[in-house]
């Protein structure tokens, strides 16, 4: 089995040859000596964002004053037309808005009025955290059942989903549960927080209907960087979301007394967007967009696969799928003293990983900044600080 210093010259010979390696330089690395894995979870800032932001508040903000808002006003819908192709949607089909659980509730609430007879929200009590407590808080409300698993979906309303699992990182078949779900006459919302970016994800072609996910991960939308929603078109005009705020408002200007919605995906909007967040997550969207998803998604399959060769090599337990097609973008490590180990590799080895209960040691692969080297020194500093 090879050594720490014989993977990282493994790791060297893929970074000579990395065809994206050349992306790292779009970004701000404001320590190179930082070995920084938690991309998963903030990406690094590119550096157009920097300049862009600071163009905004001078020139549109300071210098524009209101009269920006001319073209401020459609910035969800033309930012979301920018994202739709890196998910697999088409123009039209994605808003950049709110938070990831607004845009859950508001989803999660739609999707059951368009199942009136059913009562039930399927969901798998080990997915994130938010997901399971906004459908709860809905189930709460209205008198509804919430159940574990997707086992039987016949009497479900709607299933939530994550694509991939924020912790081992594995994959669902999009395309296959969807048609499952719609078999049994259930919807399903899917959390792409955890795919958009480093996965082309396919929407439209795995027949999905709604779905939402982050900005500030492996987008590199910077923190708290607004998510997007994802309606298919032949819904959108279906769709009666609960919050019913101005920017939904067909006429929005016109002040009327009553909320009559956008025929398009903009019924999903809710109140005046943060032009500064949208503006930041249009950058990493471009910088993405620019890299090119299929070489983005084939490096993280690669960073991935040699994670994982790091991990046997060096005797590290991971719960991570091996198999390509059902691997996202980060590896775990299941470590009994992961949650005292993830502070130590900052300290002592300048390193940047995450811990997740119960024993979890998340490596975040992010293509466009993340080396092969950063792999191969992460997984010899766990091992190490475990011996």
């Amino acid at each position: 089995m090879p050594s720490t210093s014989e993977l990282v010259a493994i790791a060297a010979e893929h970074d000579t040859s990395d065809p994206l390696a050349r992306w790292r330089d779009e970004f701000v690395v404001a320590d190179p000596e930082l070995i920084y894995l938690d991309g998963n979870s903030l990406g690094m800032p590119p550096r157009r964002t920097l300049e862009r932001i600071d163009r905004l508040i001078r020139d549109e903000w300071a210098g524009g004053l209101i009269h920006s808002w001319k073209h401020w006003l459609d910035m969800p819908q033309r930012v979301g037309d920018q994202l739709a192709p890196l998910i697999g949607a088409q123009p039209g089909e994605v808003a950049v808005h709110d938070s990831t659980t607004v845009n859950l509730y508001q989803l999660i609430r739609a999707a059951l009025r368009l199942r009136p007879e059913r009562s039930v929200i399927a969901i798998d009590p080990g997915d994130f955290p938010t997901d399971r407590y906004v459908a709860d808080s809905i189930a709460a409300a209205d008198g509804l059942t919430v159940r574990a698993g997707f086992e039987h979906l016949d009497d479900v309303a709607v299933a939530v989903r994550s694509m991939i699992d924020y912790r081992s990182a594995e994959i669902t078949d999009i395309s296959a549960e969807t048609a499952r779900a719609n078999e049994a006459g259930a919807l399903t919302v899917w959390d792409l927080s955890h795919a958009a970016g480093v996965h082309p994800v396919g929407l439209n072609a795995a027949g999905a209907q709604l779905a939402v996910g982050c900005t500030y991960k492996f987008l590199n939308g910077g923190p708290g960087a607004p998510a997007f929603t994802y309606v298919a078109a032949d819904l959108i005009a279906q769709l009666d979301e609960p919050f019913h705020g101005w920017f939904a408002h067909a006429d929005q200007f016109a002040m009327t007394a009553g909320f009559d919605p956008h025929n398009d995906i903009g019924r999903v909007l809710v109140g005046t967007p943060g032009i500064l967040g949208l503006v930041s997550a249009q950058c990493g969207i471009e910088v993405t967009a620019e890299a090119g998803i299929a070489a983005i998604r084939a490096k993280s399959i690669e960073l991935g696969r040699f994670a994982l060769e790091c991990c046997d090599a060096l005797g590290l337990a991971t719960s991570t799928p091996r198999v390509d097609e059902r691997r996202g973008g980060h590896v775990c490590i299941n470590h009994p003293d992961a949650r005292s180990l993830v502070p130590r590799l900052s300290v002592e080895h300048n390193l940047i990983a995450d811990f997740r209960e119960p024993d979890v040691i998340r490596l975040g692969c992010s293509p466009l900044t993340t080396r092969f080297s950063d792999v191969a020194h992460a997984a010899g500093a766990v091992a190490e600080s475990s011996a």
